[in-house]
């Protein structure tokens, strides 16, 4: 393909495409434009229905593509508690009853493990990335990244869980880390990394 090959990131969010456009800039990628919603014309975009994160990517992945006849990525994350049965999951952003109070979803997480151990309060941060073609081709990975919960949030960078979650290896919470130490180690910084054989076909 020629140099200027373009690809939409199904995401108005800016911390996304600054993650994706440097993950694709530290890989040598440079064969690749990184769009966001927000350069695309409009398009009706389908309510994330799925029970899965891989099935939530591929609904945004599946709408971008079909809207902008151009390849198109799209990622749903979410935290996955085991004392919760991998709850709230897919229901993270929403898991107190209000899309996006994260203070109020992480106060509720961390009121349903009161009475847990710390033994037993492992976790994970899990992220699918779907890349969809136009012309139907549906690539889906998935990155994971353990921890635990701690019992009080600490730090002030990141946002949603990320002052109750303290990485496997780590005495630190995600909200204590850099975003670039962050970068390097989240969940979806490992899906996007495993889309990257996929992507440097597509920038031939």
């Amino acid at each position: 393909m020629s140099e200027q090959t373009r690809l939409v990131l199904a995401t108005r969010n800016a911390h996304k495409l600054t993650e994706l456009r440097r993950i694709l800039a530290d890989e040598g990628l440079a064969g690749i434009t990184v769009l966001g919603l927000a350069d695309v014309p409009d398009f009706p975009e389908s309510p994330e229905s799925e029970a899965t994160f891989e099935g939530n990517a591929l609904i945004k992945a599946r709408d971008a593509a079909r809207a902008s006849g151009l390849p198109a990525v799209a990622d749903d994350s979410g935290l996955s508690v085991d004392a919760l049965n991998g709850m709230p999951g897919v229901l993270s952003a929403r898991w107190c009853g209000r899309h996006g109070d994260d203070r109020a979803n992480l106060e509720l997480v961390l009121g349903q493990l009161a009475d847990v151990p710390d033994e037993r309060r492992g976790a994970a941060f899990v992220c699918a990335a779907a890349l969809v073609m136009p012309d139907g081709t549906e690539t889906v990975v998935r990155g994971e990244w353990p921890g635990t919960i701690v019992r009080e949030p600490r730090g002030t960078n990141g946002f949603g869980y990320d002052p109750i979650f303290v990485p496997e290896g780590s005495t630190r919470t995600s909200a204590e880390l850099a975003p670039a130490e962050k970068d390097a180690q989240s969940h979806r910084g490992r899906a996007l990394r495993a889309l990257l054989p996929y992507l440097r076909k597509l920038a031939g």
